[in-house]
């Protein structure tokens, strides 16, 4: 089975910021988690280099923006491995074997008869980079997204016969009610769809920074079109000499922020129709991050959560856990460091790290180091029955922070379990051994299923603990509570999350 995730492709007008570590974070969580499940991963990040805001961007720095995009492409990729993101290919979309490709598949739509010639006018958002209806329009003339005044614009454009979809995606989405997730964002989707849809701009003429049209050189591709496509064409050459894209194509599921969803959940299922090409199985429409104070995150405000600065102090594994735990994932909610301090300390250092330094010390102290070839307690072991499947379902659906809170609910009982049974009072009963060893039998076990679930939320930390349990399975099959625990020696190691942080 082939599981293919994409997130957004990251704009180069500006510099990485904590939505970019949030998507890659929540893309990379999924991919970690389908590969432990035996399936053939292909993950997919980049960014969107074209279009007026980027070109906007290098003219007042006196630069090409080709510079421009080539400087900051360069500050995304290498955030990257920071997150500890398994991220198969990078995509820029000034790779020429891109843009031949997205030439390719839209002379393909202009052949289906689906792009006429016309003049538009209307309201246009530099910083959106998009052709507003009026139902998008606030104010009077305002963005709704970015809160900046439009301008009316007039010019010849080559058009998409977006309308010529309004059936096809209506059915399509009566018949997957999970092609967009989750139902708040299907609910939006299918809103904006029922309102009707209107004919929409496939090029530019006033414009030269974008892809050339095959049929009108004197065109560029509108942005919005040429990005979308990146999906489909990196696996075209993602590999050097090898094209995946009978191997993975549809993709399982798109990652995006709210601010993009009708670009991924109308423009771009219609282009792919229009091209004769298969419909994504998902689009997942994760919410914004807000600064500590429920603000937008400003840099003039102080409130945000600097992803640099987090890596700096706590490390990867600490802000995947907090942006996985601390929000719902597919809603908006507060961020900060102070918000990750607290959980780094409660539960990651209190909570996991001391379940695992406290069984591997007295599997150390009391048995010398050898995890005893005992039976488990039944009473955990029922409440372990089914946590695999159940993740499974939740990490289906992309509800990273529920999923999580399964796994951490056996994190707190088997601390309390320790509390209840008492080891350490058990150890100075010789009439006792067997229950002592039934104790840390089941600690060590619940401990090591509890690890291979985090593997994809924290991989450093969790590699790190499974290797001193002596145990190297971190396939989806290992996710079950065992009836007996493995005769495996344990090694003593660090603190994983030190509390002097």
């Amino acid at each position: 089975m082939t599981f293919f995730i994409t997130t957004s492709i990251s704009y180069v007008n500006g510099e990485p910021h904590l939505g970019h570590a949030y998507e890659a974070i929540a893309c990379d969580i999924l991919a970690r988690h389908h590969r432990q499940r035996g399936e053939d991963v292909f993950f997919l990040t980049g960014t969107d280099e074209h279009g007026e805001p980027v070109a906007d961007r290098a003219h007042a720095e006196g630069i090409e923006p080709q510079e421009l995009a080539d400087r900051n492409a360069e500050r995304f990729k290498a955030l990257m491995p920071l997150l500890n993101v398994s991220n198969d290919f990078f995509i820029r979309t000034t790779d020429p074997q891109h843009e031949a490709r997205v030439q390719e598949v839209l002379q393909k739509v202009y052949d289906n008869g689906y792009v006429y010639e016309g003049v538009y006018e209307g309201w246009y958002c530099p910083r959106c980079a998009d052709f507003k209806t009026e139902s998008e329009v606030v104010d009077g003339n305002r963005c709704a997204i970015h809160g900046i005044e439009l301008t009316r614009e007039q010019e010849e454009n080559w058009f998409f016969k977006l309308s010529a979809f309004q059936q096809l995606l209506e059915e399509h989405f009566a018949a997957h009610p999970d092609f967009v997730m989750p139902a708040r964002a299907y609910n939006e989707a299918h809103a904006f769809l029922t309102h009707g849809l209107e004919d929409v701009s496939l090029t530019r003429k006033k414009l030269t920074w974008g892809v050339t049209v095959p049929w009108d050189p004197s065109h560029v591709f509108y942005v919005w079109f040429d990005a979308l496509l990146n999906y489909y064409t990196a696996l075209s050459y993602a590999r050097p000499g090898e094209d995946l894209t009978d191997r993975y194509w549809p993709a399982q599921l798109h990652m995006i922020g709210k601010d993009i969803f009708k670009f991924h959940t109308i423009f771009w299922p219609a282009l792919l129709a229009a091209a004769g090409i298969a419909l994504p199985e998902h689009v997942f429409v994760h919410g914004f991050l807000m600064g500590a104070d429920g603000r937008k995150m400003s840099k003039s405000l102080g409130n945000g959560l600097d992803p640099f600065e987090a890596l700096e102090v706590f490390g990867a594994d600490a802000l995947r856990f907090y942006l996985a735990r601390d929000v719902q994932f597919g809603e908006d909610g507060s961020v900060g460091m102070e918000s990750l301090k607290a959980r780094y300390s409660s539960e990651l250092a209190n909570e996991y790290g001391n379940l695992a330094s406290r069984t591997i010390a007295m599997i150390g102290r009391y048995c010398e180091g050898s995890v005893p070839a005992a039976t488990t307690d039944p009473l955990i072991g029922d409440e372990f029955r089914g946590l695999a499947e159940s993740v499974v379902l939740l990490l289906d659906h992309a509800d990273l922070t529920q999923a999580l809170e399964l796994i951490w609910q056996r994190v707190r009982r088997l601390n309390r379990y320790a509390e209840e049974r008492q080891p350490w009072q058990l150890a100075k009963d010789p009439e006792q051994a067997d229950a002592l060893r039934q104790v840390l039998a089941t600690m060590y076990e619940g401990l090591r299923v509890i690890t291979v679930m985090l593997v994809a939320y924290v991989p450093e930390s969790a590699a790190r603990l499974l290797d001193a349990l002596g145990a190297n399975a971190t396939d989806w099959s290992a996710a079950q509570f065992a009836t007996a625990a493995s005769a495996a020696a344990v090694v003593a190691l660090p603190p994983l999350f030190p509390k002097s942080l």
